[in-house]
This record gives C-alpha cells, sequence and structure tokens, in this order.
C-alpha cells in the first residue's frame, strides 16, 4: 500500500462566519479557505475541517452557529469535496473535555446537528465520520452514540492510564471539575507527552489505548476495534500539532516519521486569525512547508474514514 497522509484543523467556526458575513465571490476568496485551496492546488493536499456547532461567549457575545452559515457556496463545497471535508468536533470551545462525561443523548444530539447543517450548505459529499473529538476523551455512552451516528474511527489517547489521586492541582487549567463532573466510571488521567508541558498531565476516558496497543499501530494503517462498542480507536497524530512546531523545526519534526506508510498531522484554526491572543503570522507558511515535505517524500492524501470503508 501507498504511504499517506491524514490532515486535519481543529476548532473550526470562525471561517465559516467569515464567508457568511462577508460574502466573498468564491468560497475560496475567504483567505483561511484560499490557503487551503493553494495548498493543494501545488502539492495536493487533502484537508479535514472539525467544526464547531458555534462560537464560544469567551470572545464575547457575539454568537454564530452552524445553522447560520450561508448555503450560497454549496456547488463550491460539493466540487471541492474530493480533498476538503467538513465533520463533527464539539458544540463549543469552552469547556475543555466536553466529552469526558457526556451523556448518549447529548453526544448524539450535537453531532446530528452538526452533519444536519454541513448537509444543508455543503452537500452529503462534504461530510465525513472520521471524528478528532474536541480534547480527546470521550465516554462510554458518547463512544457508543458516535458508533449510532455512523462513526466508525475515533480519535483516542494513548499510554499508561491510572487513578486520579483526589488532588486537583495536579490537573491544568481547573481540569479536575471536568473529570468528577458527572464522572463515568472510564475517566483518569494519563501523560500526555506533549511538546505544550502545561497538558502533560491530561485527562482519559473510555477511548483509550495502552502504550502496547500504540506501538502496535504507530507508523501503520493499523487501528483497534473495540470489542464492546465496535468503534476502531487510533491515535491519528504522528508529530505535534502545526501550531505547536516553530516554521523553522518542521523539517526535523517530520523527518524521523518520513519512512512510516501512515502519517498523520494536526492544526488548529484560531492561530490563523490576527486578533488571536496566539496568532501566528507563519501559519499558512506551516502548512505550505509541511504540505511540501510530505509530497516530495511519496505520501498520498487521504481521509481517515478511508481505512474503515
Amino acid at each position: 500500500m501507498a504511504k499517506k497522509v491524514y490532515f486535519f484543523i481543529d476548532d473550526v467556526i470562525w471561517t465559516l462566519r467569515d464567508l457568511t458575513r462577508e460574502k466573498p465571490k468564491s468560497l475560496f476568496d475567504n483567505p483561511f479557505l484560499g490557503m487551503l485551496k493553494t495548498a493543494h492546488d501545488r502539492y495536493g493536499l487533502k484537508t479535514q475541517l472539525n467544526l464547531f456547532w458555534r462560537t464560544d461567549y469567551f470572545y464575547g457575545n457575539d454568537e454564530f452557529t452552524l445553522a447560520d452559515v450561508t448555503d450560497a457556496y454549496k456547488a463550491e463545497w460539493e466540487e471541492a469535496s474530493d480533498w476538503l471535508k467538513l465533520a463533527f468536533h464539539a458544540k463549543q470551545e469552552f469547556p475543555d473535555y466536553p466529552h469526558v462525561n457526556v451523556k448518549y443523548e447529548d453526544m448524539k444530539a450535537i453531532f446530528e446537528n452538526i452533519k444536519k447543517e454541513v448537509i444543508r450548505f455543503a452537500g452529503e459529499k462534504s461530510f465525513t465520520y472520521g471524528v478528532t473529538p474536541h480534547w480527546g476523551p470521550v465516554s462510554y455512552d458518547g463512544v457508543r452514540a458516535l458508533y449510532d451516528c455512523g462513526v466508525r474511527i475515533l480519535w483516542c489517547t494513548c499510554g499508561d492510564k491510572y487513578e486520579y489521586n483526589g488532588d486537583p492541582n495536579s490537573l491544568p487549567y481547573g481540569h479536575a471539575m471536568r473529570l468528577l463532573n458527572n464522572r463515568q466510571p472510564d475517566a483518569g488521567v494519563y501523560s500526555r507527552g506533549s511538546r505544550d508541558v502545561a497538558i502533560n498531565n491530561s485527562i482519559a476516558c473510555y477511548n483509550h489505548l495502552t502504550t502496547e496497543q500504540t506501538e502496535w499501530m504507530r507508523g501503520s494503517f493499523r487501528y483497534v476495534v473495540d470489542e464492546k462498542t465496535g468503534m476502531g480507536f487510533k491515535q491519528f497524530g504522528s508529530i505535534s500539532a502545526l501550531n505547536l512546531i516553530p516554521y523553522d523545526e518542521i523539517a526535523d519534526e517530520l523527518a524521523p516519521c518520513l519512512e512510516d506508510e501512515y502519517l498523520c498531522i494536526g492544526n488548529h484554526e484560531q492561530y490563523f486569525y490576527p486578533d488571536y491572543l496566539a496568532y501566528q503570522p507563519d501559519y499558512a507558511e506551516k502548512i505550505y512547508k509541511m504540505a511540501e515535505i510530505v509530497h516530495e517524500n511519496g505520501y498520498e492524501n487521504f481521509f481517515i474514514d478511508e481505512l474503515v470503508k
């Protein structure tokens, strides 16, 4: 099988807000989407955009939801659906870990709401079922709900999982409250091993794999099928998210992975925007650099749900 790379961008909603309000002539006159088309035209990059249902009040009381997205570009979305897909991510940006203790009916409702609106404004061909949940962990009931919605492969946390020690200071950003609120039996803690050391101590739940399982699938197309739910669990990321990697370190970060048959790279939308607190002016150049490297190393671009079709 040919070497393949999967690229996704999490936390997407501002782009759709701007597209709707600014009304450019073409879908790709939007700067964010135009950047992705440039990467596709130059290097064959395919991108999955993982959507929030709405903007978050953290940034101000200017609510925008997927129900507000214009359908004026539906034909363009459909025409681009072979390289640009839209998928479920979460209801909104905050709170962190929205699905760690989620109820079945809540997960099903938000997934179906996002899917319905995507089909309305972008067409059924634009929606994809590979899921990277916001912050990762999902309860057992949440995994069941996603499976019943048609999802067959789900991002998972990986590594040695252990019991929460009861000390709220052992988790950052008040995350202990997210772990404990409506706590489900599988909710626990693990060490992320992230470049972002502030979140190295993180929450895990049902969609979690052991270190041994992670090593078995690393760099390959293999994934674990959960016996109780039927869901495929896979660690999507091969490297850290692009927003965590300085531009001049991208090549070195990718180098150890470039013989792997499977490569996965993620990013986050908000760093593209100048008014975001952690704006990265080289956001587009990072994507072009990554796309150029994987293209030159013989990778075909694909979407993760193709593994289970």
